[in-house]
């Protein structure tokens, strides 16, 4: 492998058969990713997290903190702060009810998987240590969808800061894979108080470093990455701070990167728009090239 790009070993076989129209793709599901940025004394770094090996998608490989979308977010009022639904809505290039429940996801999993909560009693403010055992017992209870984002907000009195986010990019996984992810990016700043940790029973590490540093190693083949990850990584590279990456954020294009496969010369050709270091070339009963 000449770099990072961690590629699942069924892809081959079954971009093959989407090709020749024996696959049907699968619908794929609405979730959300963070990169949560602080400022260090060279630029600002990212907070990532490596998936377990054991993990049967990405084992090993790093990411931010991400998931699903919770459908119950949907519909419940969710105390919110910051830019309105209407406005996430034109930003995200979907309904109001769709735009609250991918922006609580952003929210909910750094808060289920970084421990960092972009919330606070007013909507001017946020919350500071999270660490404590109560806050652990409704971090867990989110976990394992005992209650909603919106009830976990109502009990504890506090307004989800929306205007902490920056909508950063949109990518769909491939239509050949079985399991599908209408994924949105967006970064945030650290809130000051608060800390990361690994809160995750997916992954078995937590670092916080220079985009930079990020791509250099995936570069030489010592991290492991998903085409989308270390895309985002170069993306953050030319800001300074963190409020720099995150005042950028408002003009950057959301259209779906979607990754495209065809048949060139025998081959199967397998390639995302507009990122051309993700490339592959499939011989006919063979591994990517």
């Amino acid at each position: 492998m000449a770099n990072g790009q961690w590629f699942p070993p069924d892809w081959p076989e079954r971009i093959r058969a989407l090709t020749d129209g024996t696959l049907t793709p699968v619908a794929p599901k609405r979730a959300a990713t963070v990169m949560l940025l602080k400022d260090a004394g060279s630029g600002p770094v990212v907070h990532m997290l490596r998936r377990r090996a054991s993990m049967a998608f990405a084992g090993g490989a790093y990411a931010y903190p991400g998931g699903g979308v919770d459908p119950r977010d949907d519909d419940r009022h969710v105390r919110w702060a910051g830019p309105t639904r209407a406005w996430w809505a034109a930003r995200l290039g979907v309904d109001e009810t769709a735009a609250q429940a991918i922006v609580c996801a952003a929210v909910r999993e750094t808060y289920e998987e970084a421990g960092v909560l972009l919330a606070g009693p007013a909507p001017d403010s946020v919350v500071g240590d999270t660490t404590g055992d109560d806050w652990e017992a409704d971090r867990a209870a989110l976990v394992a969808r005992e209650t909603s984002f919106a009830e976990f907000l109502d009990r504890r009195g506090l307004v989800l800061r929306s205007d902490l986010l920056g909508a950063w990019t949109r990518w769909i996984t491939p239509e050949f894979e079985p399991r599908r992810y209408d994924t949105w990016f967006f970064v945030a700043a650290l809130p000051e108080g608060q800390r990361t940790r690994n809160a995750s029973t997916e992954a078995d590490r937590t670092v916080w470093i220079r985009p930079a540093d990020a791509a250099a190693s995936y570069d030489e083949g010592e991290l492991l990455m998903m085409p989308p990850t270390i895309a985002t990584l170069r993306q953050l590279l030319p800001y300074g701070t963190a409020a720099e990456a995150l005042a950028a954020a408002p003009a950057r294009d959301l259209t779906p990167v979607l990754a495209r496969a065809r048949l060139v010369d025998g081959e199967v050709e397998l390639s995302w728009p507009g990122h051309d270091e993700f490339t592959k070339h499939i011989p006919a009963g063979g591994g990517p090239a």
